[in-house]
């Protein structure tokens, strides 16, 4: 396989990386100052075995990719990314190019399905970092990440198993899985109660705001009729695996307090703004998270952080306003 990994962020750029350590030709996609940086110096990959200088191809524009019949693309860029991301592949990319969605929500690979016919989900365990220009960090190791994939809707094929081998030659705990969303919608419960402490940090109030956004949550799969696998089941998986690394500052949030730290928009419409519009089709109240998607992108906008009190007190209301 030729990879074309699409947005080398935090996630796009250690696996980009470490797919290109393992032998594997891949091409890096990026944009701004981290891509001139990775033109110009190589992309640092900050990692449990020290700090390593790659050098791959890298473009902003699938125009300069060198694509090939075993071509497949690592879909890496925020959900709120992903028209335009689309917008230039179905231009270059050849129609029979798979697409591997290694993103958090569950809304892009209905979006990617729509221009290809190729379509496959990937469940993102790996806590990274990306604030510099030209460096990714890998928050754990040796393990960096677990990344499980299969074909969207379900199914999987040779495909599947040939990306997944690939993952595992670079490092990552990886399984081809033919029940993929399941595992994403998990993930995308797990993301939202994430996201209440990255937005409030630590407390008991906290604790009791995650509580609501995960029953919201675990309230709108239901009554959609949505299969997810369970807690316990993604606990399972998880294990062990991912040991942080004691030799790293620990960086207070995650990806989407990134995005806030570094004044880019957030993906949280397709996050806890997912579990909201899965509610109002069903009929399920949800301000929680309504008011969790509100909040962030209010903090967007150069909001302060809101006191973790009133935010309970809000996350009361029938429904939080949304913006």
């Amino acid at each position: 396989m030729r990879y074309v990994v699409y947005g080398a962020g935090a996630v796009g750029g250690v696996i980009g990386s470490r797919l290109h350590l393992a032998g594997l030709p891949t091409t890096l996609v990026a944009r701004g100052e981290h891509l001139r940086r990775v033109r110009q110096d190589g992309l640092v990959l900050d990692s449990a075995e020290g700090r390593r200088t790659v050098r791959t191809p890298a473009t902003d524009t699938a125009a300069e990719v060198a694509w090939s019949e075993d071509s497949v693309v690592l879909l890496c860029v925020k959900g709120h990314q992903s028209g335009a991301a689309l917008a230039d592949l179905v231009i270059h990319a050849p129609p029979r190019t798979p697409i591997v969605c290694a993103q958090n929500g569950v809304a892009n690979e209905a979006e990617v399905l729509r221009r290809f016919a190729e379509v496959y989900g990937l469940t993102v365990m790996l806590p990274s970092l990306h604030l510099d220009p030209g460096t990714v960090v890998e928050k754990c190791g040796p393990t960096p990440g677990i990344l499980d994939l299969g074909r969207f809707p379900a199914g999987v094929d040779a495909t599947a198993e040939a990306v997944s081998a690939d993952l595992r030659a670079a490092g990552f705990a990886s399984v081809a899985r033919d029940d993929i969303m399941a595992w994403k919608y998990r993930k995308l419960l797990v993301n939202a109660v994430g996201d209440v402490s990255a937005v409030l940090g630590s407390g008991p109030e906290v604790d009791e705001v995650r509580s609501r956004v995960r029953a919201e949550g675990e309230a709108v799969l239901a009554a959609a009729g949505i299969n997810a696998v369970s807690g316990e089941q993604d606990d399972v998986r998880r294990g062990e695996t991912l040991q942080p690394r004691p030799d790293i500052a620990s960086f207070p949030g995650n990806s989407l307090r990134q995005s806030l730290t570094r004044g880019l928009e957030s993906e949280i419409d397709y996050r806890a703004g997912e579990i909201v519009l899965l509610g109002r089709l069903h009929g399920v109240a949800t301000p929680a998270n309504a008011l969790l998607q509100a909040t962030v992108v209010s903090l967007g906008r150069g909001a302060a952080a809101p006191d973790p009190a009133v935010f309970l007190a809000g996350s009361r209301s029938p429904e939080s306003p949304s913006e």
